[in-house]
């Protein structure tokens, strides 16, 4: 078998996303024939060389799972937490192989969140460059007016996490519920954290609920907490959408 990078190889073996991978080689958690190997870029044959991670032999690539889980409201996105909360990996039972999310969506967020151990699919879709559109339906506190609303879809500046501003791409907005707490459905081709809120901020409204009901070619099909594994066709179409980049996203936009 041709040789492979090796952040290829321990992603394809469901240990971590791609990105976790190159953290763990830059790190010198990862031995090829008893030699750590730090180097990014460095590769190897999964069938003939001894690759541990951690101390633990990669027995080659298993199966994949790709799974669509209703996030609840009050769990974190993450595989552990140390302030104790309730996180997502609680919400997956009787999967055999151990699966990580793709992406986040906050605490107090809910809807559609992709769970797989497929490391390639996964650094796909949360490359920037792939351009995916992921739509919410969002409650926000007060009436924004039509001059905001067009800031909105052409895009505000809005803080990073580490204080940076940035200006959020192209956004779908459309009304679904007039109220005085009215209903929105927001389409991003970027995911930034808490971006909707900050973009609603920015505008002057506060965000009192987020649901994410598509993701791509997905959408939102099972009731909270509970989750299904996707089908081949959607897998693929998945993949695709990894691919065709703007164009696809445009058409979700529109």
């Amino acid at each position: 078998m041709p040789t492979e990078r090796l952040q290829k190889i321990i992603a394809a073996a469901g240990i971590a996303s791609r990105r976790k991978a190159e953290e763990l080689i830059s790190s010198g958690h990862v031995q090829v024939n008893g030699q750590v190997v730090s180097e990014l870029g460095s590769k190897a044959d999964p069938e003939t060389d001894h690759i541990r991670v951690n101390g633990k032999l990669l027995h080659g690539g298993q199966r994949h799972v790709y799974l669509l889980l209703n996030k609840p409201k009050g769990y974190v996105t993450t595989m552990s937490d140390p302030e104790k909360r309730p996180t997502v990996m609680e919400l997956i039972r009787g999967v055999k192989e151990r699966v990580y999310p793709v992406g986040r969506l906050d605490y107090a967020s809910e809807g559609l969140l992709l769970l797989t151990n497929d490391g390639e699919l996964a650094h796909g879709l949360m490359k920037a460059a792939s351009h995916v559109a992921k739509t919410y339906v969002v409650k926000v506190a007060g009436t924004p007016s039509e001059d905001a609303i067009a800031k909105l879809r052409e895009g505000v500046f809005i803080a990073t996490d580490d204080g940076k501003r940035v200006k959020t791409g192209p956004a779908g907005v459309r009304i679904v519920k007039e109220a005085a707490n009215p209903w929105y459905e927001i389409t991003l081709i970027e995911g930034r954290n808490r971006q909707i809120r900050r973009m609603f901020e920015k505008v002057g409204h506060h965000v009192e609920k987020i649901k994410r009901v598509r993701y791509g070619p997905l959408t939102l099909d099972v009731p909270p907490g509970k989750f299904r594994p996707l089908t081949l066709h959607e897998v693929s179409r998945l993949k695709l959408a990894c691919t065709t980049g703007m164009a696809s996203a445009k058409r979700f936009m529109a």
